[in-house]
């Protein structure tokens, strides 16, 4: 089907399609071959996925001057997209290959900061990111991680120190000053586009919300993990960037710093609950692999901080030899 609606589109005869890529949602994408050139083609199955939010963000995006994928052609009854082409070397993959972060960070944190300054004021109907989505997020956790990858059953005392510590992490993210956000603004997103970097994908289910989550998702990213002296460079390098667009980036470092620690908390313990339920319910066993990663971010943060002490607890004496036992079932590295 798709095929057939790429051959009966105006312009270059089809030559070939080829997989391009595919995502953590039942979205796949295509690499469209014609003379003079190639575009991408979403199939995005309208009985488990919505193209109306990907088409009003992208053109919500492309209003802020960022790199996002130009559309093509539509056609929702059937769920297909027609897009420009941003390239196939992702941020990751060129970080891999030994390219120099440091340009590489500093657009896409000047790319950021494009979004937040000249997004936000057009994105007044977007979903809030409020205590309900928090929670719910948060709650994929005990459900998806604990109790089916670990096989854990938390007792009374183990789920009221995840509630206290969940309500606290809402708490602190509520706090923040609301901006557009992205909401996956990390390296398998941000495309190498030399002259115009980085391109930026996945941005369909952006909302507003707090300031610091899409650096979190950048710098505290679940599939490369940098050095916090360099982290904190960028952190600041992003702080004076906001200050200079009129952005709230806090009283000073030190309370943006705690927001940044804080919503890593509520995204990465989001995450493992995600990055497990894709195994269990989806069958993408794929980012199992970078669950260690993710575990080690959260008790980097809870381990930190007197106000997560009984969360850090149960995390230590429960969740880790548990972790253990699961990665060497499932022939993961621990």
């Amino acid at each position: 089907m798709l095929e057939r609606w790429l051959a009966g589109l105006p312009g270059q005869p089809l030559l070939r399609i080829s997989p391009a890529s595919s995502d953590a949602s039942f979205r796949r994408y295509f690499r469209v071959h014609r003379d003079g050139g190639t575009q991408i083609a979403m199939d995005a199955p309208p009985q488990r996925e919505n193209i109306d939010g990907y088409l009003r963000i992208a053109r919500l995006l492309a209003t802020t001057g960022v790199n996002v994928p130009e559309i093509v052609a539509v056609d929702a009854e059937q769920g297909f997209v027609l897009i420009s082409d941003l390239g196939n070397i992702q941020y990751l993959e060129a970080l891999a290959r030994g390219a120099d972060p440091e340009p590489l960070y500093a657009d896409a944190i000047d790319a950021m900061l494009c979004i937040q300054a000249d997004g936000t004021a057009g994105a007044v109907d977007l979903p809030r990111y409020d205590h309900g989505l928090l929670r719910q997020e948060m709650d994929l956790f005990p459900e998806w991680f604990v109790g089916r990858h670990l096989g854990l059953r938390p007792d009374a005392e183990d789920r009221r120190a995840m509630e206290e510590a969940f309500e606290w992490l809402c708490e602190k993210a509520l706090a923040q000053p609301v901006v557009l956000v992205h909401r996956d603004f990390h390296s398998r997103n941000l495309m190498v586009c030399p002259g115009h970097n980085p391109g930026i994908l996945d941005f369909q289910d952006a909302v507003r919300g707090p300031i610091s989550y899409d650096l979190v998702s950048l710098l505290k990213d679940c599939y490369i993990v940098w050095p916090r002296v360099r982290i904190a460079g960028w952190i600041e390098r992003y702080r004076q960037g906001a200050l200079r667009r009129g952005l709230d980036a806090g009283s000073d470092r030190e309370q943006f710093l705690r927001w940044f620690d804080c919503m890593g908390l509520q995204r990465h313990i989001k995450v493992l609950g995600i990055f497990a339920r894709l195994w269990y319910r989806d069958g993408k066993p794929g980012f199992l692999a970078d669950l260690p990663r993710v575990l080690d971010y959260t008790l980097t943060v809870t381990g930190a901080d007197p106000a997560l002490a009984a969360f850090d607890d149960f995390l230590r004496a429960k969740v880790v030899p548990a972790f253990a036992v699961a990665a060497r079932r499932a022939g993961m590295p621990q």
